[in-house]
């Protein structure tokens, strides 16, 4: 085989159809849109159209609710605060509190409050106190020796 050989496979590829190209083209005139309406027409997108019947997005029924006044915590994993500890970016001494976990890095922005959840495992002893924590946080950190105290949401605004 020589460079000059060289092909694609038998209909790999097709030639693009050119329209509006003259009548001998196939394609001539009026491009394959057919005569006049809105889709004969340029810049027309008419998705989710269904001709006057009652679209599809319409007619099922909707679900859920999204309660307007809901708190939104920033979320913790008690792993991530013991990897903090381990790397001096947290004082295990002092208490962990929520401006702590942010001056650390740990945590963004408060929100609403913190809320620590029991992913990873905890060896130091750690004195946690937040707005918000899983019941299986505050054992893993009792279990540890520590003690993680949720302060009511009210007291923080």
């Amino acid at each position: 085989m020589k460079l000059h050989e060289l092909r694609d496979n038998e209909g790999a590829t097709k030639k693009r159809m050119r329209v509006g190209r003259g009548p001998g083209s196939g394609k001539g005139k009026m491009g394959g849109r057919g005569i006049k309406g809105q889709k004969s027409r340029s810049g027309v997108a008419i998705n989710g159209y269904e001709g006057g019947q009652m679209p599809l997005y319409q007619r099922l029924p909707k679900r859920g609710f999204n309660k307007p006044n809901r708190k939104a915590f920033a979320v913790v994993n008690l792993g991530l605060i013991q990897k903090f500890v381990d790397e001096k970016k947290l004082d295990a001494s002092a208490a962990i509190t929520e401006d702590a976990l942010i001056a650390s890095g740990l945590v963004r922005r408060k929100l609403d409050g913190v809320r620590v959840l029991a992913k990873g495992e905890v060896s130091a002893k750690l004195n946690i106190e937040v707005t918000g924590a899983s019941k299986a946080a505050v054992a893993a950190v009792e279990k540890a020796g520590g003690s993680l105290t949720v302060k009511s949401a009210t007291a923080a605004e």
